[in-house]
């Protein structure tokens, strides 16, 4: 089957898919620095300990990746933070390292990596600010990328 005439939309799902893994990642550093919603795996958190650091970047670098400013950076960074999130919060938790995210719980550390590292390749597409101010390349700018 020749899927080609979707390949037009590309550049919107890219901003799209952008958008929303941010917008995945901002909510975890609300949730974790100001406690909203109030969840129990959160409730101890403290702004200078590794999950208060790990929610500062969630939520600053989250908030970027939301409007499209500096993507590329942003979604690098938390790509490296979310395999650091899973190596170190999740498989080494305990005594001796458990390797499968089901018994870790850390799926959803190891899933936010790839689409983060792709993000930092591919950038924030057509629509964000990253566009608009000419720092996306043709390729991955679309129309509002300068030519």
């Amino acid at each position: 089957m020749n899927f080609s005439y979707l390949t037009r939309f590309e550049p919107v799902l890219l901003s799209l898919f952008r958008f929303i893994t941010g917008l995945l990642l901002f909510q975890f550093g609300v949730a974790k620095l100001f406690k909203f919603p109030p969840l129990p795996m959160f409730a101890k958190v403290e702004l200078m300990s590794l999950y208060g650091a790990a929610g500062t970047l969630e939520l600053v670098l989250g908030a970027l990746l939301i409007l499209g400013l500096f993507t590329r950076l942003a979604a690098f960074i938390l790509s490296g933070e979310m395999a650091f999130a899973y190596f170190m919060g999740h498989m080494l938790k305990g005594e001796t390292p458990v390797f499968l995210p089901l018994l870790n719980n850390g799926t959803l550390a190891i899933l936010f990596s790839p689409p983060c590292l792709y993000l930092s390749a591919a950038g924030g597409g057509p629509i964000s600010v990253d566009a608009a101010l000419g720092n996306e390349r043709a390729s991955t700018g679309g129309a509002f990328a300068r030519r």
